[in-house]
């Protein structure tokens, strides 16, 4: 039996009504009756009836749930089961955790391309890779305003946030991704909550955040799903309050290409689904309030200025590339439309809208 954060009986709500919990020891429960498992401390509060967005997410719920045929014994303090690697990667981890040369958490070294992009796959498991890839944040001054991070894995933007002087919560359907983010902001000092769960169904209270944050998330949803989880951050964002998150636009030179090497197919699993600005504007607005584009990256999704010094030679003039149609987009508005990925910031209405 693990200690509970008190904070989290303050803050979570059923991901189903949205009521209280109390806590037995071993589970949080509703009035109702539901349940949701707490592991090591940290709460489990994906919805077992609804079909997940991605497989890590059911392999999350079986092991919160004490199914034992689900375990990778290899190293079951790390969850590998649920982060949604090949098993040369968890491997990989556990000769790192074995050997303990890893200069950051194992398991944050191996998901590093999965989460920052094809870019990084160079220090992917790199036992010499010293420090976090922490991006700057592209918010201003948290001055100790709570964010919400959609979809952390292994929590790079909640660092960020938290450095930023945000008050930062991260909650991904990786079991396995949401402890290394809890392992990695223990090893930085830094006071950030953690949460198993789901975007489309989030676990907190009415009007509980002041910044809705996502990176490289509700792309990979479908276009219905992304909706969905809009409005929950809709739901849980303070009258007034802000919500940024990145988007894969379909003009951008890289994503016509990889939509035309899948053949302009539809979709699946989980696919980046490329949206168009107009497109993406009409859900923010419609969800949430009035909307903004900006510009994130050219040439592909991912690229961050900061990360310069992890680039490989021939990556780095990509990277300067894109920077500078970056800055010149905030001068030419219209360069919007063809980048690749894209940031809509929203603002929730003051006064509720009728």
């Amino acid at each position: 039996m693990a200690d509970l954060d008190p904070w989290y009986l303050d803050h979570l709500r059923c991901p189903i009504d949205h009521s209280s919990l109390s806590w037995n020891g071993t589970e949080l429960i509703t009035a109702a009756g539901r349940t949701y498992p707490v592991v090591d401390g940290m709460p489990v509060m994906l919805r077992r009836d609804k079909p997940q967005t991605i497989g890590i997410a059911r392999a999350s719920i079986d092991r919160a749930m004490g199914d034992q045929d689900v375990i990778d014994r290899r190293a079951p303090d790390h969850y590998l089961e649920s982060l949604g690697i090949g098993d040369n990667e968890k491997a990989r981890i556990v000769e790192m955790i074995e050997s303990g040369t890893a200069g950051v958490d194992p398991v944050t070294s191996m998901m590093v391309a999965a989460t920052s992009g094809n870019q990084y796959v160079h220090i992917k498991g790199d036992a010499s890779l010293a420090e976090y890839p922490i991006p700057d944040m592209k918010l201003p001054p948290g001055n100790g305003r709570r964010l919400l991070d959609l979809g952390c894995n292994w929590g790079r933007w909640c660092v960020a946030a938290a450095r930023a002087g945000y008050r930062p919560v991260g909650i991904d359907p990786s079991l396995g991704g949401a402890m290394a983010a809890r392992r990695v902001a223990r090893q930085l000092g830094l006071d950030i909550k953690f949460v198993v769960g789901d975007a489309r169904w989030l676990p907190f209270a009415e009007e509980s955040f002041d910044t809705v944050w996502s990176y490289s998330v509700l792309q990979h949803f479908s276009k219905d799903d992304a909706k969905k989880a809009l409005r929950q951050a809709a739901y849980v964002l303070k009258p007034g309050g802000t919500v940024k998150i990145q988007m894969a636009n379909w003009l951008g030179i890289r994503s016509l290409y990889h939509q035309a090497r899948r053949r302009f197919r539809e979709p699946q699993s989980f696919d980046v689904r490329y949206w168009s600005t107009p497109e993406i504007a009409d859900a923010f607005t419609n969800a949430i309030g009035p909307s903004r584009l900006s510009v994130d990256c050219y040439f592909g999704l991912g690229w961050q200025w900061v990360d310069m010094k992890y680039m490989q030679a021939t990556h780095k003039p990509i990277l300067v590339a894109s920077e500078l149609l970056r800055r010149c987009s905030l001068v030419l508005p219209p360069m919007k439309h063809v980048a690749d990925s894209i940031f809509c910031t929203s603002t929730k209405p003051a006064v509720s809208r009728q």
